[in-house]
């Protein structure tokens, strides 16, 4: 599970590496993702970092742990990954969960 591209996709994100994450994916990217009360969509990897990093973890952000990391069977050629985060920022402490689902090809 270290060396998943969902694992890196987590270990990407806490550790607020843009670089790593703009690695995992590939340059034909289509990124759709659902928050409450909003859509969100990249073409590119820079875009897809910024939506990550940029806007569902500010820099107000402190992901304090990483509460579990749980990666279920592929569906065909998709693979899951689901994650949950203890954050604190000025609003408290929140608990962040999130599901990905993805295809990878050639390593990305």
């Amino acid at each position: 599970m270290a060396d998943s591209l969902g694992r890196k996709f987590v270990d990407a994100v806490v550790a607020r590496d843009t670089r790593a994450l703009a690695g995992l994916f590939g340059p034909e990217l289509d990124f759709k993702a659902v928050t409450p009360r909003r859509f969100w969509e990249a073409a590119t990897p820079d875009e897809a970092v910024e939506v990550v990093l940029g806007n569902w973890f500010k820099e107000s952000d402190r992901i304090d742990a990483v509460a579990r990391v749980d990666e279920g069977d592929p569906v065909g050629d998709t693979e899951r990954v689901a994650y949950r985060f203890e954050v604190t920022n000025g609003d408290g402490p929140p608990l962040v969960e999130q599901q990905t689902y993805y295809r990878a090809e050639d390593g990305r």
